[in-house]
């Protein structure tokens, strides 16, 4: 393996202001991520999710952002995955967006919450097919003896299914993060990178704050 101490990158892309910054935190999100989209990077909503079970046991696992609205950030899950299974107990997260291509990440950190059925009843409509069935039939997170028991699994809910529309099982559905914290980081020369924090106020307000880096 090469030497990781030497490994080396230099950010000189941009910069980040305080004083410029959208007042609303998810106004400033919705303009970074237009920009990662339009710079074609793979996956802008790809985002890491850090749950914590009851002991505060961490765990973190890359999953998509598929809405966000006026509320927060909106990810989908079976709910008996580790995941959903840390939530139950601990129903605090952080999500990390690292968009390298433009030298930058965004932290949120917040309480996370199920949407109500119906919200997820209609984005498990408008997925893929085979994406229905995988979530059916998936006892995700769960041990399995082998591989061939999925794919049986698939197979048994294709003929199930076949010529039916598949419903959405009551075990798989989405989360929202309400956030209280968003920190945006911008890549620096000499390390000096920039961090601008919102931290969520009364009054539905956001406190704006430079940290050192």
């Amino acid at each position: 393996m090469k030497n990781l101490q030497s490994l080396r990158e230099e950010y000189t892309a941009m910069t980040l202001d305080e004083k410029e910054v959208d007042a609303n935190p998810l106004r400033q999100f919705v303009l970074w991520f237009d920009q990662a989209t339009q710079a074609c990077l793979p996956e802008p909503n790809a985002m890491t999710l850090a749950t914590a079970d009851s002991k505060g046991r961490p765990s973190a696992r890359i999953v998509l952002l598929k809405e966000l609205d006026e509320a927060g950030f909106i990810f989908f899950t079976n709910y008996h995955s580790q995941k959903g299974r840390h939530l139950e107990e601990n129903p605090y997260a952080s999500i990390v967006f690292n968009w390298i291509g433009l030298q930058r990440q965004v932290r949120i950190a917040g309480r996370v919450e199920k949407i109500p059925p119906d919200q997820s009843d209609a984005y498990f409509a408008q997925r893929p097919r085979s994406s229905q069935l995988g979530a059916v039939v998936s006892p995700q997170s769960h041990p399995l003896p082998n591989r061939e028991i999925l794919d049986n699994l698939y197979r048994e809910a294709e003929r199930k299914y076949h010529n039916q529309s598949i419903p959405r099982p009551e075990f798989w559905g989405g989360y929202r993060l309400l956030p209280h914290s968003l920190e945006f980081w911008q890549g620096r020369a000499s390390r000096l990178h920039d961090r601008i924090i919102y931290t969520f106020v009364e009054s539905s307000s956001w406190e704006i704050c430079r940290l050192a880096p």
